[in-house]
């Protein structure tokens, strides 16, 4: 029996590869109240065979610290619609927390809806060696606002 192969998208997942730095500014909201900034590092890379892209994710604040968050990319061949998912585990501890979603051109974006309410992240790969994040969050899923966004370069 001939081996499974990773698919285009899958692929597609793959271009989050590398280690990204740059800063990331948290709007004002019930986790940080009067808003701030943050550096934050990006470690990324391919695993499973191709299957999947495993996130290491740290934010710190005066050399602290403040935020870190695992997270695992892959791709559902079942869920046509919504064909990239990512599974994401943080330091605030709420567990497992389930986005799927899919790009358009250059950017990645994907939601969920959880105990904490509703969340959506977009990943904007747009120009070259540059990671764009932001992440809006919604109590109904229809009005949004944001938590944070941010700006990563390429390190490797």
């Amino acid at each position: 029996m001939e081996m499974p192969q990773p698919t285009e998208a899958h692929l597609k997942l793959a271009r989050l590869a590398g280690e990204w730095s740059g800063e990331d500014t948290m709007f004002p909201s019930d986790w940080d109240p009067e808003g701030s900034t943050a550096q934050a590092h990006h470690s990324i890379r391919v695993a499973i065979g191709g299957f999947g892209v495993v996130v290491d994710m740290e934010q710190r604040r005066d050399g602290e610290v403040v935020f870190s968050g695992v997270g695992v990319w892959t791709v559902d061949p079942q869920d046509h619609d919504h064909e990239c998912v990512l599974y994401w585990f943080d330091s605030i501890g709420m567990g497992m927390e389930t986005f799927r979603g899919g790009w358009e051109g250059d950017v990645l974006t994907v939601s969920s809806k959880g105990s904490t309410g509703r969340f959506r992240l977009t990943y904007d790969l747009s120009e070259a060696d540059t990671l764009r994040a932001r992440m809006d969050t919604s109590p109904d899923g229809d009005q949004w606002s944001g938590m944070f966004e941010g700006t990563y370069r390429r390190e490797a």
